[in-house]
């Protein structure tokens, strides 16, 4: 059945990544209609997050980012899809890096590296900087339930440098680097929900106490790596601007439990607050809020 699904979907991944970037936003905005009008995907989620996260405006003006978001959802997954043939001309006119030697001054150190980000603007083709690292890089992922699609994704990653590790090979990857003494750079969405039963550390997220993922920071500080925090901004349909923001230069262990954590959640709120249409709302980032 695996199998069958994969044969059925495939085709249809591969022609939307043939086709060029103006008919791809006219499909779009087409697949924006049959989702939020029609499908209401995750809607209710998507407008309580928005209210609990985003109080201070008016129902009218959260009522346009939720729009807005919609939108920029549909354009992101089809970008996802053309991955799969974008050249490295096209992905690195289209996701730009701003301060590269913000990066390089960390790669001088000969650490390995922990990237943090959020599921904000274009994370998927954050994959690009690979073309700019002297670093292996590593993206860290939840490996998809088929098979086939799973295979998908580690060979669209591969075109652009990359290895991805399912969350359960990461420690001993990690482990297996340092003692080598492989530098690596390994990629970290952190501002999902972690389960409960593994939760170590709350704080205020959007003005919410939650739970928080502090497996970065506890990486950095076992396995003595520095950490940077990837920002995204999206300038237009289409085009990406990326920088880069040093949470830890030195010795991880001595810095405080939960102080890199703290700064790196300070970090996706400005953006947020800055165009908040960009996150992923779908997400139930404050189903255990306090």
């Amino acid at each position: 059945m695996q199998l069958v699904l994969y044969i059925l979907i495939y085709p249809i991944i591969w022609f939307i990544s043939i086709l060029p970037f103006p008919v791809l936003y006219l499909l779009s905005d087409v697949v924006y209609f049959l989702v939020y009008r029609v499908i209401k995907y995750r809607k209710r989620v998507v407008r309580a997050n928005i209210a609990l996260a985003l109080p201070h405006l008016s129902e009218k003006e959260r009522n346009i980012i939720e729009k807005k978001f919609y939108s920029h959802m549909c354009d992101m997954f089809l970008e996802m899809a053309k991955t799969l043939s974008i050249s490295r001309k096209e992905i690195e006119k289209r996701y730009v890096f701003k301060n590269m030697e913000v990066y390089y001054e960390l790669e001088k150190k000969e650490k390995s590296i922990a990237l943090l980000c959020a599921h904000y603007a274009s994370y998927e083709w954050a994959v690009s900087m690979n073309f700019h690292i002297n670093y292996i890089g590593y993206g860290v992922y939840k490996k998809l339930a088929n098979p086939y699609f799973d295979k998908l994704v580690r060979k669209i990653r591969s075109k652009f440098q990359s290895q991805l590790i399912d969350s359960k090979e990461t420690i001993p990857t990690m482990a297996k680097n340092f003692r080598s003494k492989t530098f690596s750079i390994y990629g970290l969405v952190s501002d999902q929900s972690p389960k409960l039963s593994a939760t170590h550390h709350w704080q205020k997220f959007m003005g919410v106490e939650v739970p928080v993922h502090t497996g970065g920071e506890m990486l950095a500080k076992k396995y003595d790596m520095n950490v940077i925090f990837l920002k995204t901004k999206k300038i237009k349909r289409g085009y990406y601007e990326a920088s880069f923001e040093v949470l830890c230069d030195g010795n991880a262990k001595d810095i405080p439990n939960y102080e890199i954590t703290d700064n790196f959640l300070k970090l996706v709120e400005q953006q947020i607050y800055e165009a908040p249409e960009f996150y992923l709302w779908t997400h139930k980032r404050w189903k255990h809020k306090r």
